[in-house]
């Protein structure tokens, strides 16, 4: 095997490995699933599904509008996004600073919701 050919197959795995990698960090990012042990992931998971279902719940009654639904599903996946990245550094887990951050924007998005159904 020439120099060319080894660095191909190098090349390759690398690739493939890089591949493995990202599909497990992606899989520990999703919302729904909980992570046996990672009690800060988990809780960030659960307020965001909170979130969702009364955000859903206000739609169906009518207490909130496509615009607003719009709106709040952004933030909440705003905040996803942000809950994935800084898993991806740590390897699947929150630092208590993530965690009190995500929190915050988690809260401030909880107010919104609650003003618009009460409104």
């Amino acid at each position: 095997m020439n120099t060319k050919t080894a660095f191909r197959f190098s090349l390759m795995g690398l690739l493939v490995s890089a591949a493995f990698a990202s599909g497990a960090v992606m899989a520990q990012a999703t919302p729904d699933a909980t992570v046996p042990g990672h009690p800060r992931v988990n809780e960030v998971n659960k307020r965001l599904d909170n979130q969702q279902n009364r955000i859903q719940n206000g739609v169906a009654g009518g207490q909130v509008n496509a615009k607003q639904e719009a709106r709040d599903e952004k933030h909440d996946s705003n905040i996803a996004q942000r809950e994935s990245a800084d898993e991806a550094k740590h390897n699947g887990h929150l630092t208590k600073q993530e965690q009190r951050n995500l929190n915050k924007s988690e809260n401030k998005n909880s107010k919104r919701i609650h003003r618009q159904r009460t409104n």
